[in-house]
């Protein structure tokens, strides 16, 4: 015991080194309840800086099979189950979840597929900002500061649109905004820049483009509506029948009523939010991060600075 103590010590005391010095102070002085206190009270502070939207559907599940769970109590206790437990009932379960799984491999097809749009546009983005900065260290008269707004325009143009004040499908205002790139690229040809460079800039412009009539379409079209109306009837049908189903009343039927209740109801809220996979504002961690969006931004908006000082610098050369 006193080798497994000494161990424990030398641990707890290389933790506290790494979180906490005044706590090491009192672990050499053996105030013990000093150490307990602190280790419970940073666990608790780092517990309450994690995000609680990672949990937020879990809970809200939780409480609408909490509230099943008490209204098949009440049932049982008035005695209103009518139903025997029988090998259509399985099947029914059974068959529920196949129609469920169909539905969901579809909607996870899409949202694969949306997780690979904000690299296709960061890569588009990036390719003509490139382009167009090398183009303006060899032309004065190119304007490389409006085809950045215009850039940075876009990206914050499209966050704007997926939030909820727009229903998470507004990309009409991002289009007209990247067709103000189009002049600018026409022009381009007549200030020098060779004619396989400026079909360069159009094709990743259409890529561009084409990536946003995809997020569009994704936020927008529902995949096989009559699907869903089948899921969401046989998802309340099972409900019901568990609810009048005969049962003993003891915790297993009670823990097997919670577990069946809670797998598909959690599938309809799951279906809802993965159907719109680019939905901003709306309290959850399951939209597609637009990570690289948001750090794309940033280093046009500190490039877009840098251009703006250059013509001050030069001109207090000149002088």
């Amino acid at each position: 015991m006193i080798w497994a103590r000494r161990i424990w010590s030398r641990a707890a005391r290389a933790w506290l080194v790494s979180n906490n010095f005044t706590a090491l102070r009192a672990l050499g002085k053996g105030h013990w309840l000093f150490v307990v206190f602190n280790y419970l009270s940073s666990s608790f502070r780092w517990r309450r800086t994690q995000p609680p939207e990672e949990i937020r559907l879990f809970f809200t599940v939780g409480i609408i099979v909490l509230l099943l769970g008490g209204a098949k109590a009440v049932v049982h206790y008035f005695g209103l189950e009518f139903l025997d437990l029988n090998g259509l009932v399985t099947s029914g379960i059974g068959g529920a979840i196949f129609i469920i799984g169909f539905l969901l491999s579809s909607i996870l097809k899409d949202y694969k597929e949306a997780e690979q749009i904000p690299t296709a546009l960061r890569t588009a983005i990036e390719a003509i900002d490139g382009d167009l900065e090398c183009f303006a260290r060899t032309n004065e008269r190119f304007n490389l500061r409006e085809a950045r707004l215009i850039l940075i325009r876009v990206i914050a143009k499209l966050r704007e649109g997926l939030d909820r004040a727009y229903d998470h499908k507004n990309i009409s205002p991002v289009l007209h905004e990247l067709g103000k790139l189009t002049p600018i690229l026409g022009r381009l040809e007549g200030m020098g820049m060779a004619a396989n460079f400026v079909v360069r800039l159009r094709t990743h412009q259409d890529a561009i483009r084409r990536a946003l009539l995809r997020i569009y379409t994704i936020q927008r079209v529902e995949f096989v509506p009559s699907v869903h109306v089948l899921v969401q009837t046989l998802v309340f049908s099972i409900i019901v029948l568990l609810l009048l189903l005969k049962t003993e009343g003891d915790p297993a039927a009670a823990l097997l009523f919670g577990f069946i209740t809670y797998m598909f109801v959690y599938v309809l809220y799951l279906v809802r939010l993965l159907e719109q996979p680019f939905a901003k504002g709306h309290g959850s961690v399951d939209d597609v991060s637009f990570f690289l969006l948001d750090e794309l931004e940033v280093q046009l908006r500190r490039s877009l600075d840098l251009t703006a000082g250059r013509p001050r610098l030069q001109a207090m050369e000149r002088v």
